[in-house]
């Protein structure tokens, strides 16, 4: 039996750090809202349906210069999130009423992919509970109270998270109810809540290093970069394959 996947997109955050005076999941990123990217590749995607979690005063705006003008018709439901980020995946997962699997997604990541998508669902296929991530680049210094570094850790080691992060539905609504009554409002990531409240070991897979989450100015300009890089590759994969077919044609005529 095929099993239901669901995704929650979350943007119902105020993105103080962008000081753009606008949320920043709805600031235009190639010429569309920026939450708009992460709920396309959704809606391409394996995913059955869309949980999009916004803020309150949002819903009406997202339902029709999002959802309904870009025909995004795996969106089933529309949700306020909370205060922390943590209380909008729970919201979220609280409004699912039947799934398999979720994928828990930052709409401030415009730039994720189908691959990563799909690498995300045999994730938890395989493992039940999984990040997407890349490997640390640099090198992470631990500091003290008093911004002394006092550790190195190894760069084989570390990872830099990102989104989505995917679990077995049962598994992950079982530890953020958890965490809720426990009132603890220290999770910072949905991997964490399960290993924390579970005891469940999450795997992490590899993303891209492309997938960033906007949080500054400076992001947008490297997001807007990502997309000119990626749409100069498709028109030189289209380039490629024809020259290929091209080839291929000669060498059956000089064949014959």
């Amino acid at each position: 039996m095929k099993k239901k996947i669901i995704a929650i997109v979350l943007a119902a955050g105020e993105g103080k750090r962008m000081g753009s005076g606008i949320p920043k999941q709805y600031m235009i990123i190639k010429s569309r809202p920026m939450v708009y990217h992460s709920l396309k590749a959704f809606q391409e995607s394996q995913v059955d349906e869309i949980v999009l979690v916004t803020g309150e005063d949002e819903i009406e705006y997202c339902r029709q210069y999002i959802v309904e003008r870009y025909h995004f018709t795996k969106v089933t439901q529309i949700v306020a999130g909370g205060r922390e980020r943590y209380e909008s995946v729970y919201f979220g997962l609280k409004a699912i009423t039947d799934a398999d699997y979720v994928l828990i997604h930052d709409g401030a990541r415009p730039m994720i992919n189908q691959k990563i998508i799909a690498d995300s669902i045999s994730g938890i296929e395989k493992y039940g509970a999984c990040v997407v991530g890349v490997p640390a680049k640099d090198t992470i210094k631990v500091i003290d109270e008093n911004e002394f570094a006092k550790e190195t850790p190894s760069r084989k080691s570390l990872w830099i998270v990102q989104t989505p992060q995917s679990f077995e539905y049962k598994l992950v609504l079982d530890a953020y109810e958890k965490l809720i009554n426990s009132g603890d409002e220290t999770a910072t990531d949905d991997a964490m809540v399960v290993e924390k409240y579970s005891g469940h070991k999450v795997k992490l897979i590899m993303g891209s290093y492309d997938n960033i989450k906007i949080t500054t100015p400076e992001d947008v300009r490297i997001s807007k970069a990502f997309f000119r890089t990626r749409k100069v590759f498709h028109y030189l994969h289209i380039i490629h394959d024809r020259i290929i077919w091209f080839q291929m044609k000669l060498y059956l005529l000089k064949k014959k």
